[in-house]
């Protein structure tokens, strides 16, 4: 068995383990990062962007089947769209693969080692890796572990046919005449809100009172009334029990207590994600826990000296840009940096149509931490860029405190309002008070124009409202 001895050694290579690696590189450590598939972690080859570029694939059919279809406003008709599914996922699969190339060739740059195989610990300096060519062993000062997630299995419908997760949907090469998707999350509805534009008949199993149940009724109604529109239909307060006879279908308990069947091609199950964390002998270690997930402090160390963990396997939120920064910051502190985890707020993203953003707190959330706020919010529907793109449903809101004007949180719902999503993060990362928000000139035309005058409103002066 071949022996590798090196100060850090990382456990996966999706967001949070490439750029721990890629940093500590830049920072002169010597690295180790092992991964059991492909370089990029789930983000990169099975979720955030695969899934983008076939909502991406979504909205142009739609542009293309309104338009044909005499549904535009500007007078602008074509012949009717065709799509041809396999040509969609190759073109998919080919961003994906340049992405790979990508991160493989970073991780040479930064001269960091890249072993391919399962790890496994057998203490806490030590990991076994079964590679192609046999078993090696790697001996570090420091570990990250930074194995992510992976789609939650419901055991009465288990993955397999035509009960598919995430990772199946985004390889399907022939539409679904009828999809159900089960579970009413951000991931359930941008796949789900996909398929529907491409012509698929999609039917949502949501448990709880409302789809999208971490988000307000605020920011979720513009959702839920795209998702009519594109003639979804929406079960609230229904529980998904297993398949039909045969697998026809899919067997819910509907909100009023009795039990139906809803004809499926196929069954989307997007219930959550859970740590990876199987066969990864922690079992030898003596890890703090909080549930299925590995208890870190301010700086993202364990209970066990010299082993790190980072990303989804920490908890929540399970956010590939949470794990980027961390994994950033623990390279910088194997390196002797003094780096603690304070982040404000992280922005968090829905992918629907129209799309939410949310970072910092909800106002129902700075009144439950006790504050008195201010409110201010703007709707698109007063917004020029907004209106010349048609796409002005939605707004933008901003909550502050009302005794000094510190911005707390920035929520918006509308087309296109994902690219805000820094500068909310950014005023809330540097303190910014209303005034900040308010006296910062905002290019015309844009939708950030929507974040000035929401400040302008809780201040009390709006301009275009």
């Amino acid at each position: 068995m071949t022996e590798i001895t090196c100060k850090l050694l990382i456990i996966g290579a999706g967001p949070g383990g490439y750029i721990c690696a890629i940093r500590a590189g830049q920072l002169g450590i010597d690295t180790v990062i092992v991964e059991s598939t492909k370089l990029g972690g789930s983000c990169l080859n099975v979720g955030c962007i695969p899934s983008k570029a076939m909502i991406h694939v979504a909205e142009e059919f739609e542009k293309a089947a309104h338009a044909a279809a005499g549904k535009t406003p500007f007078g602008l008709t074509v012949s009717a769209p065709a799509l041809d599914l396999k040509q969609a996922v190759a073109w998919k699969d080919g961003i994906v693969q340049r992405l790979n190339n990508g991160v493989a060739g970073l991780l040479r740059k930064a001269k960091v080692k890249i072993l391919h195989g399962r790890a496994r610990f057998r203490d806490g300096k030590t990991v076994t890796v079964e590679t192609e060519t046999g078993p090696r062993t790697v001996r570090a000062e420091a570990i990250v572990i930074a194995t992510g997630s992976q789609p939650v299995e419901l055991p009465f419908l288990p993955f397999g046919g035509n009960v598919i997760s995430s990772t199946g949907a985004l390889a399907l090469t022939e539409l679904p005449k009828r999809l159900v998707v089960v579970g009413g999350g951000y991931i359930g509805l941008e796949l789900g809100t996909a398929f529907a534009k491409l012509g698929s008949k999609v039917t949502v199993v949501e448990a709880q009172d409302s789809i999208l149940p971490l988000y307000d009724g605020e920011l979720t109604a513009p959702v839920g009334k795209s998702l009519t529109a594109l003639g979804v239909e929406v079960l609230t307060g229904a529980k998904a029990l297993g398949l039909a006879a045969k697998g026809a279908g899919l067997r819910i308990e509907a909100a009023d207590g009795k039990e139906r069947t809803l004809a499926a091609d196929k069954i989307l199950v997007t219930v959550g994600r859970a740590p990876t964390t199987a066969d990864l002998g922690l079992e030898e270690l003596v890890l703090d826990m909080d549930g299925r997930f590995i208890r870190i402090g301010e700086r993202c160390e364990t209970s066990m000296r010299g082993i790190y963990a980072i990303g989804d396997v920490t908890g929540e939120p399970m956010l590939a840009h949470r794990a980027m920064a961390q994994g950033e910051m623990v390279a910088e502190i194997v390196a002797g940096e003094r780096r603690a985890w304070d982040k404000a707020g992280i922005a968090a993203i829905c992918f629907t149509d129209p799309e939410i953003v949310s970072a910092g707190l909800s106002p129902q959330e700075a009144k439950r931490a006790g504050f008195e706020t201010k409110i201010g919010l703007f709707p698109f529907a007063a917004n020029g860029r907004a209106m010349t793109r048609h796409g002005e449903q939605g707004f933008v809101r901003i909550v502050a405190r009302a005794d000094n004007h510190l911005v707390l949180g920035v929520q918006a719902v509308g087309q296109g309002v994902s690219e805000l999503s820094t500068a909310f993060g950014l005023a809330i990362e540097m303190g910014a008070r209303l005034e900040d928000v308010a006296g910062t000139i905002h290019a015309h035309p844009t939708l950030g124009e929507g974040f000035q005058e929401a400040a302008l409103k809780a201040l009390g002066h709006a301009l275009h409202i």
